[in-house]
């Protein structure tokens, strides 16, 4: 879904819509959901239609009983199996293609065994016992609701096979066989157009609910985004850390690096919020760009970033920490107000294991280590835990 985006979906209300194809990312997500609803159904409707299927052999003991044993193999012993095969394999292996084709196989073949087997049959009922036919086209079109080429496909080979054994019974004149072909045409026909409107609707809801799905998680993502920097706020923080620390016994080593821009408040007062602005963003970006992508960065507040990061050693995440401080003085950034003239970083770097601190403790020992970088005169990365006299 990432490649999704509200733009495209909008697009998608014009003639790939009308002709019930989308374009192929979001064909590809519609096939899924459709085939995840059609599996988590399709127990229920195999069992109904096989009750429904099989309840018909009591007609055939009344209507056609010179062809009731052949009726009673074809019903329970081939087309029984084949409904409950196929709603295995739908199972096992959910694709929309094998669902619509195995829909298209199990009408034709509910439509075929009942009626060649009557092909030949005395009974003065058969004008009658081939109505029971209309049903399995109703189940097929509204109870399986395959796609609208898979229906398109079932209706004309069910109808060529009902229409050729009916005319192989001999047992009706032209005006009659004329009746039944303009019913199954017209009940046909009515069906099509139902299904191509309902699967209409059903990719209309579809866009709906991909939509919403993405305003919400657009939404989310705002809501943990800061505005300026583009980096996490607090609230992204809050939530991540409860991810960690829900796992804290399963979590490596979790070190924060503490960042403050030096003397911002006096570039402030030199160049005005506007650029002071400008400035939190250069950083910012400096700091995106100088570490792994998928590490937590956050505007911690003010002036201030932080970095988290998971599972590696103490030492590396130091030598992180000083190759942002370098990029930041490399972006040389006019300050103006301090003796250096370029605006500088000073780091403060903790790290524990969740499972013997807490992350406000954490972060309380980033800043106790970022203040006595502060102290030492700034434009440094200072360990926590480090002796006063020690230098990074």
């Amino acid at each position: 879904m990432s490649a999704v985006t509200l733009a495209r979906i909008e697009s998608q209300s014009g003639d790939r819509f009308h002709s019930l194809r989308f374009s192929r990312d979001i064909e590809l997500l519609f096939c899924s959901d459709y085939v995840a609803e059609r599996v988590h159904r399709i127990v229920v409707c195999a069992v109904v239609g096989l009750v429904i299927y099989d309840l018909v052999h009591f007609a055939d003991l009344a209507m056609v009983p010179d062809r009731a044993a052949l009726l009673t193999v074809f019903r329970f012993m081939v087309f029984s199996p084949f409904v409950i095969l196929s709603a295995w394999a739908v199972r096992r292996w959910p694709r929309a293609w094998l669902y619509d084709l195995l829909c298209v196989a199990v009408a034709v073949l509910g439509v075929t065994l009942p009626i060649a087997a009557v092909v030949h049959s005395a009974s003065a009922y058969l004008l009658v016992y081939q109505t029971y036919n209309s049903a399995a086209f109703l189940f097929f079109v509204i109870a399986l609701r395959p796609r609208f080429p898979a229906i398109l496909a079932g209706l004309a080979l069910m109808c060529l096979s009902h229409f050729t054994a009916t005319w192989l019974t001999g047992d009706f004149d032209e005006i009659t066989y004329g009746g039944i072909v303009t019913f199954y045409l017209t009940l046909s026909i009515f069906l099509a157009v139902s299904a191509y409107f309902l699967e209409r609707t059903d990719r209309r809801n579809f866009l709906n609910r991909l939509r919403a799905s993405l305003l919400y998680r657009q939404l989310e993502s705002n809501a943990e985004c800061d505005e300026l920097t583009g980096l996490g706020n607090r609230r992204s923080l809050a939530r991540i850390g409860e991810t960690i620390w829900r796992n804290a016994g399963a979590e490596p080593e979790v070190a924060a690096i503490l960042l403050d821009i030096d003397h911002f408040k006096r570039f402030n007062d030199v160049h005005g919020h506007l650029q002071g602005d400008a400035c939190i963003r250069a950083v910012s970006h400096c700091i995106r760009n100088a570490v792994d992508p998928a590490l937590q960065v956050f505007r911690f507040g003010g002036e201030e970033i932080l970095i988290l990061v998971r599972g590696q050693p103490q030492q590396q995440v130091f030598e992180m920490a000083e190759e942002i401080r370098a990029g930041i003085e490399a972006l040389a950034i006019p300050h103006g107000g301090t003796e250096r003239g370029t605006v500088t970083a000073s780091l403060g770097v903790a790290s524990a294991l969740p499972a013997e601190t807490t992350l406000e403790k954490l972060l309380q020992r980033a800043d106790e280590a970022l203040y006595a970088a502060k102290r030492r005169g700034k434009n440094m990365v200072v360990l926590a835990g480090a002796s006063d006299v020690e230098m990074a």
